[in-house]
């Protein structure tokens, strides 16, 4: 006999990185079906409001809850939608629901799940100065709340030796204030001073802030939880404007084309 899947299911999606344009359509539409919102409240808040809908907000370090929560609404028959930001791969809702699922209830491996991507914050912050992740590049958090400082400064370190350009999530926070400087002081042990650096600020929102900078003179204290920084790799290039208009940013395709300084 077939055993039929529970009749409630469960979309992990991602808002992207603010904007409402930036939210892709499967995404609005997923919204828009949701009996239930279950995520972080300041994401849930980009979401438009729909009558009849119910909003489960908590805090941002509750991921596991979180996740248990909406699987539990799922197995109730409720169709949920577990809210991030950004993509919902990257450092984000989709793997504290495989989590919740590998280390939960059985009864949540028959649910039906799934994962819906969105535009992430580092593809944001590097479109909004031209194409800084146009080479091999990695994702970091900076955040030691899961794992060990000292494999956050390991895993930073071998990725900078090996050139590649480095996007940094969570740089600081209220309880993690001097982490970033921490790590820039570790980054500017392996790699060149006049390395390109970006910092990128509530990219798309009216307070948005983006700095071409470098490693030596990067200005972390204007660093903060709405920063996604990217630090280019040897061959990162900037392109100056005329009329004090911002530079342009790219990492080149191949490696050891590059001309000319900075």
């Amino acid at each position: 006999m077939t055993v039929r899947p529970p009749p409630g299911r469960l979309r992990v999606i991602g808002t992207g990185p603010g904007p409402l344009a930036w939210m892709t359509p499967e995404t609005a539409a997923i919204l828009a079906e949701a009996t239930d919102l279950v995520g972080y409240a300041a994401y849930v808040a980009r979401c438009p409001p729909r009558d009849g809908q119910i909003r489960h907000e908590s805090d941002n370090r509750v991921e596991i809850e979180r996740a248990r929560h909406g699987l539990e609404l799922a197995a109730a028959g409720r169709d949920v939608a577990v809210v991030s930001g950004g993509d919902p791969g990257v450092f984000a809702m989709a793997a504290a629901v495989m989590e919740a699922i590998d280390r939960g209830e059985a009864a949540w491996r028959r649910l039906d799940v799934s994962v819906h991507p969105g535009v992430s914050a580092m593809q944001a912050a590097a479109a909004a100065v031209g194409a800084p992740l146009g080479a091999d590049f990695c994702a970091i958090s900076l955040s030691d709340n899961l794992k060990p400082w000292e494999v956050v400064i390991r895993r930073l370190t071998t990725a900078a030796a090996a050139d590649f350009v480095i996007a940094l999530y969570n740089p600081k926070s209220l309880a993690r204030p001097r982490k970033i400087f921490e790590a820039f002081d570790a980054l500017r042990a392996v790699r060149a001073p006049d390395t390109v650096v970006i910092l990128a600020r509530a990219v798309g929102r009216p307070d948005q802030r983006l700095i071409v900078t470098t490693l030596a003179d990067a200005d972390l204290d204007l660093v903060d939880m709405a920063t996604c920084v990217i630090l280019g790799n040897s061959e990162t290039r900037v392109i100056a404007r005329p009329d004090g208009r911002a530079p342009w940013v790219y990492s080149p395709r191949s490696v050891g084309t590059s001309e000319g300084g900075r």
